[in-house]
């Protein structure tokens, strides 16, 4: 059943249509206003005038509620925030980058407006990338079967992006209530639809897609953009799938403060964009029709101008940032391992292997917290469990709600569990980012996108995520199968890396991780799923701190800080030594990169006086380096010899055996890289 035309100038009532007016008015006043504080030097740097998408933006603010839905706005929609509710103070905070910005205190670019406490979510200058936040939460509230609709706004040309499409055949397939807004004004900064797509309206590049409304609309317009929002969100609702609106607007104005939109629009049509001013149309309309006398249009101007002249005196009196603020909500608070507030334990019970370990862990966990869920490439089919089978058993267990198969689209997997995680602070999301670590880089923008949430948004957002990845070699898998990637992921704060060497570590630093608010990305050396050497005894409950290093072999000769599969070979190496020489090396067992251990690799390089840095990734770039950097920094003076680096050669590890085996560490390289340094 088509949803009747609710809203036009005659029958639309006088109070409603007057509040729209001051809304319009106040948006236009503050959008005008926006350049002079960067010529005044006081702030708003970044400025996206939304002129000529009023229609639109209006109604997005209008259908939002804010008790049910989740808006995602783009760096355009002024006018989008205001109508949904955002005060002329709030806009002119976030402008001018107060401490009291209600998006995230000044800590994100201007005219990325927000008010999380709303759900109108601070969403990243990474155009376009919060199309998969917004299907992602559309799928929480599906699942938890739950009111309201997801709301993505977004210009025409960033749906060029791929995860765009990622996120739209994904609410297509999972039927999910989102509504994508697509406010086409005909330019990506300065390049023309014509160069973005082949199509006329971006939006019916999606027309073969199930389950999808297409619903087009003039963005310009008032009353056809309520229309057709209106319509979106009750067929939305109705239906539980998604639809896109595509509105036609007109960009007025360049298309930031620091575009010249004069050097590749002539004047025919920066003359034709003015005359299609939709505040203008709206304006005349009223009067036209009788609604409003121009002295009653006037007094509401008027109001717009006192109010924004008092918000202008609060905000430039609201405080700015603190710096000393900069290491708050980089990573928020881990879970608080009370068992085992050191990751060690003494328990002699039968021996479990690694992918024994993570497969018991996630059912526990599972069983632990009903709002936990996993999903991933090839993860869950009849009594497969994936391509190493570590969810083997889980679907049966708890079914296709918690447990299920995601598109080969690692952008899409890892952008939905920021999604889903925003609906609230319960869910817990483990997701396998890709089959190999190798194959995770597609993620890239979206985990990039996740490590800043928290510090972005002022510790009101953390993507409760836990992202596993089968990393590294020794199998004979090459290129995309045999790789490391931890020391990329270790250079950005707001994302813990653990990588283990053992059962009871791995079954220890998982349950951690599940239970830790915020983002941890958890490495599985796939060589040591089902070896003997990794298998250990864990006891019920096992937990393993972040940031808490496992000293494997006490000594007193030579310090080794390890970890992953070059653990057991380091440990092997030193039983050799002792043998051979009656050499005392000391092996520690990182497991926790980031956070990493300070205090133990200090503790163990001044008792020792000599220390080695053994991974399989990379010595060049490598996370080693960062090891030894904090050795020389801070025990100089401890030591009696080089730090030695030890790890692959600097090229990718190469499929043929022989070729992997020159390639990355093993005991003999290790053996002879301990007796070179204990002779120095």
């Amino acid at each position: 059943m088509e949803v009747p035309v609710r809203y036009n100038i005659k029958k639309t009532d006088k109070k409603t249509l007057a509040h729209w007016f001051y809304l319009m008015v106040l948006g236009r006043t503050l959008d005008d206003r926006a350049p002079n504080y960067l010529k005044q030097a006081i702030g708003w740097s970044y400025h996206a005038p939304y002129a000529g998408h009023d229609g639109i933006q209006l109604a997005i603010g209008q259908v939002f509620d804010r008790s049910a839905d989740h808006l995602f706005p783009y760096y355009r929609d002024m006018l989008t925030c205001i109508s949904a509710g955002l005060t002329s103070e709030e806009i002119l905070c976030n402008g001018i980058s107060k401490d009291t910005d209600v998006a995230g205190g000044g800590r994100h670019m201007s005219n990325h407006f927000a008010k999380p406490a709303w759900n109108i979510h601070n969403v990243s200058s990474c155009t376009g990338n919060h199309t998969l936040h917004a299907t992602g939460v559309a799928r929480g509230i599906k699942k938890y079967g739950q009111k309201g609709v997801a709301i993505s706004s977004q210009g025409e040309s960033s749906v060029s992006e791929g995860y765009v499409y990622e996120a739209i055949n994904g609410a297509s397939n999972e039927q999910l209530p989102v509504i994508f807004v697509f406010q086409d004004n005909g330019y990506g900064i300065s390049v023309p639809k014509a160069d973005q797509t082949a199509n006329r309206k971006v939006a019916n590049n999606f027309t073969g897609l199930k389950n999808l409304r297409i619903i087009h609309c003039n963005g310009k317009d008032v009353f056809d953009s309520m229309n057709a929002m209106a319509e979106a969100k009750d067929w939305v609702t109705r239906n539980q799938k998604p639809a896109i609106v595509q509105a036609n607007c007109v960009r007025i104005h360049s298309h930031s403060n620091s575009d010249r939109h004069e050097l590749y629009r002539n004047d025919y049509e920066l003359n034709y964009v003015s005359e299609y001013d939709p505040l203008g149309k709206y304006r005349r309309l009223l009067i036209r029709y009788n609604r409003f006398t121009e002295a009653e249009l006037v007094e509401i101007e008027e109001k717009v101008k006192q109010e924004v002249k008092e918000s202008h005196k609060k905000a430039l009196a609201a405080p700015d940032p603190d710096p000393g603020s900069v290491y708050d909500y980089v990573v928020p608070v881990s879970y608080v391992c009370k068992k085992y507030p050191e990751g060690i334990h003494s328990y002699d019970g039968t021996k479990k292997k690694l992918i024994e370990a993570l497969n018991e862990t996630l059912k526990a966990e599972f069983r632990h917290n009903p709002d936990t869920y996993i999903w991933g490439q090839d993860i869950a089919h009849k009594e497969k469990g994936g391509i190493f089978n570590v969810t083997k058993g889980m679907q049966q267990e708890f079914g296709k709600e918690r447990v299920f198969n995601a598109p080969i689209a690692e952008d899409f997997i890892v952008g939905t569990a920021n999604g889903m995680s925003r609906l609230n602070k319960k869910i817990r999301l483990v997701i396998e980012g890709a089959e190999f670590a190798d194959y995770f880089w597609p993620a890239m923008e979206q985990l990039v996108e996740a490590t800043h949430e928290y510090w972005r948004t002022k510790g009101q957002f953390a993507p409760n995520v836990t992202i596993r990845l089968a990393s590294g070699g020794y199998i004979g898998g090459g290129l995309y199968h045999s790789q490391t990637i931890e020391a990329v992921f270790t250079t950005f704060p707001g994302v813990r890396v653990v990588y283990p060497s053992y059962a009871d570590d791995a079954a220890g630093l998982l349950r951690t991780s599940i239970r830790s608010e915020g983002l941890t990305l958890f490495l599985e050396p796939k060589a040591l799923y089902n070896a003997p050497a990794a298998a250990a005894p864990i006891p019920e409950d096992f937990e393993v701190p972040f940031g808490k290093a496992r000293i494997r072999r006490q000594g007193s000769d030579l310090s080794v800080f390890t970890y992953g599969n070059t653990t057991h070979m380091c440990l092997e190496a030193a039983e050799i030594l002792a043998k051979q020489q009656g050499a005392d090396i000391e092996v520690i067992d990182l497991r926790s990169l980031s956070p990493l251990d300070k205090e133990a690799i200090l503790e163990s390089v001044k008792k020792t006086g000599k220390a080695i840095v053994v991974h399989e990734d990379k010595v060049f770039g490598g996370f080693g380096g960062e090891v030894t950097a904090t050795i020389m920094e801070e025990a100089f003076e401890y030591l009696d010899g080089p730090v030695k680096r030890l790890g692959s050669t600097n090229t990718p590890v190469g499929f043929n055996r022989i070729l992997e085996k020159a390639i990355l560490p093993n005991t003999e390289k290790i053996l002879a890289a301990m007796k070179e340094l204990l002779e120095y």
